[in-house]
């Protein structure tokens, strides 16, 4: 992008729009490049501003990533809370989960930057923050999984969370591999095997969880 003359955002409708840029620019590459090479200075020259500008709104870029995970982390849960309006099978349970992630590219890569590296990077208070959002985003997500699945218990549906979510980070780097990567299966197919299609190897691996829920549900 071009960058433009920077000004220092002074007023706080100004600072909030200079602070929303940052994520914006976040999220734009992250999306493009994968998170993982993006560094702070990028982030700026796509905003538009000194890297020193983005300093005074994010102490790190794990700071800045990890506060898109807490967004992603609420606008999944809307996802899923609004699509779990009523008990279903377990098949269409389990692609509504499934789905409402793979449409969230972003959010399943960061997903796999969380716990290795971004909460090691910022402050107890922003880790704090970080908690208290992903909590309240799973507390909406097992309450809508009970709706759709009555009998398992809220720990169980808790588990299926936490399974749907460590598979989804894991299957979105083994199906968006690196450019290496990438070309080793184009000349090997007989490897290509691990990289699967997102979604539909996703939505397998929930149907496993949520009929495991349902068999320990209904032997308790």
């Amino acid at each position: 992008m071009t960058t433009q003359p920077f000004q220092r955002a002074r007023r706080p409708e100004h600072k909030e729009q200079r602070r929303h840029d940052i994520l914006e620019a976040a999220a734009t590459l992250g999306l493009r490049d994968g998170v993982r090479p993006v560094t702070l200075t990028d982030i700026a020259a796509e905003a538009g501003v000194h890297k020193s500008a983005v300093l005074r709104y994010f102490q790190s870029r794990e700071a800045v990533f990890l506060l898109l995970t807490a967004h992603g982390w609420q606008d999944w849960a809307a996802a899923v809370e609004e699509a779990l309006r009523g008990p279903m099978p377990t098949s269409d349970l389990a692609a509504v989960l499934a789905e409402t992630l793979a449409v969230r590219p972003l959010f399943c890569d960061l997903l796999a930057h969380a716990q290795l590296n971004l909460e090691r990077g910022v402050t107890l208070e922003q880790v704090r923050d970080f908690k208290v959002a992903t909590l309240d985003a799973v507390a909406g997500i097992a309450d809508a999984l009970a709706v759709a699945m009555p009998g398992i218990t809220r720990e169980q549906a808790v588990d299926v969370i936490a399974g749907a979510t460590a598979m989804a980070a894991s299957q979105w780097q083994t199906s968006n591999p690196p450019e290496t990567l990438a070309h080793l299966y184009a000349q090997d197919p007989a490897l290509a095997h691990v990289a699967s299609d997102f979604a539909p190897r996703l939505t397998r691996l929930i149907t496993l969880l949520l009929v495991g829920a349902a068999t320990a549900g209904r032997l308790t």
